[in-house]
């Protein structure tokens, strides 16, 4: 995975944000750096989210906000759960947000949307959509062991999804919501 994409500053991205969930992950993501941002960690980076598009467009316009609400206009409010963990080949380890076919619905109808805008810079083509808790280098099979054994102890709360949020990196790498587009 090169992360070429990730390496710029200055993204936009459109996230699905689930702050009911940050004291559960502080113990994965407070000791967890991004590859692109190695000195600060997630936690103070940018908060727990699933990703729906990053890049998007460098400068939004009020005619790419409106393209967006178009594209989600026919979904409703989700109830979301993160009752497993997974782990990418990389060695990062993430939540699995339920319902997922709803999640992947969203995410698709935002691709159709902006085709000028692929999902990481085009590096896959088919995203699975997820809650990072540990990066590829803090990740792997220990990190997944814990959050497994965690999930099942006393599983996260639970997250109304009700609005896309629309953020950008800061020149200090810490991400900003400055718009929201509701379901």
């Amino acid at each position: 995975m090169s992360n070429a994409w990730a390496a710029r500053t200055g993204l936009t991205a459109i996230l699905i944000t689930v702050p009911e969930v940050a004291d559960y992950t502080h113990r994965w993501r407070s000791v967890s750096r991004s590859t692109a941002r190695p000195h600060v960690p997630l936690t103070e980076l940018i908060p727990p989210h699933v990703t729906v598009l990053v890049p998007w467009v460098m400068e939004p316009t009020s005619d790419d906000v409106q393209r967006l609400s178009e594209a989600v206009a026919s979904y409703e409010p989700i109830e979301l759960s993160f009752p497993t963990a997974g782990q990418f080949p990389n060695g990062t380890v993430w939540l699995r947000p339920e319902p997922f076919g709803a999640v992947q619905s969203l995410l698709s109808a935002v691709y159709t949307a902006f085709p000028e805008c692929p999902p990481y810079g085009g590096e896959f083509p088919e995203p699975h959509p997820h809650l990072t808790i540990s990066s590829a280098t803090q990740g792997g099979p220990a990190v997944l062991a814990e959050a497994s054994e965690a999930l099942v102890a006393t599983p996260p709360p639970t997250s109304r999804l009700t609005e896309l949020g629309l953020w950008r990196e800061g020149e200090d790498g810490v991400w900003r919501q400055f718009d929201a587009v509701p379901l």
